[in-house]
């Protein structure tokens, strides 16, 4: 049940859709106040829990399946924005920084096009948590 060539062919394929939907900051900012849109954060459950951005929903990518990502996504043509760790410096406890091809954002918008999503977004830049424009929280317990 594992098939790296299939994932290989996939990410090929993405790579240029990709590219183009690397958003700004204040892009992302827009497209996440649009109704309908998921804003979703693959890391960690404990690292979101610390910090994330504001209405954003937790399914950490080592529970993707079908399931979990149809109760999270309501349907496959959703507007998803993602993010990761490397989006964000100033906070190494919350936004762990990764090797740059090890980016949680590269994993996560190959396996969402493998689960059938098209409309994905990833926000682009490196922000500093002291002075983004994006609105961070931590999750209420």
């Amino acid at each position: 049940k594992i098939d790296y060539p299939a994932y290989l062919k996939v990410a090929a394929e993405v790579e240029a859709t990709r590219r183009e939907r690397r958003l700004t900051e204040e892009q992302f900012i827009a497209l996440a106040a649009q109704p309908g849109t998921v804003v979703l954060d693959a890391r960690s459950a404990d690292k979101f829990r610390l910090l994330h951005i504001k209405g954003a929903v937790s399914l950490p990518f080592t529970d993707f399946t079908t399931e979990t990502l149809a109760q999270v996504v309501p349907s496959k043509d959703t507007r998803i924005l993602i993010y990761c760790n490397n989006n964000f410096r100033n906070n190494e406890v919350a936004f762990a920084t990764k090797a740059a091809p090890a980016a949680l954002n590269i994993s996560t918008y190959v396996n969402l096009v493998i689960y059938g999503y098209r409309n994905i977004y990833e926000l682009g830049p490196l922000l500093d948590v002291k002075s983004t424009k994006l609105s961070l929280e931590a999750a209420a317990d």
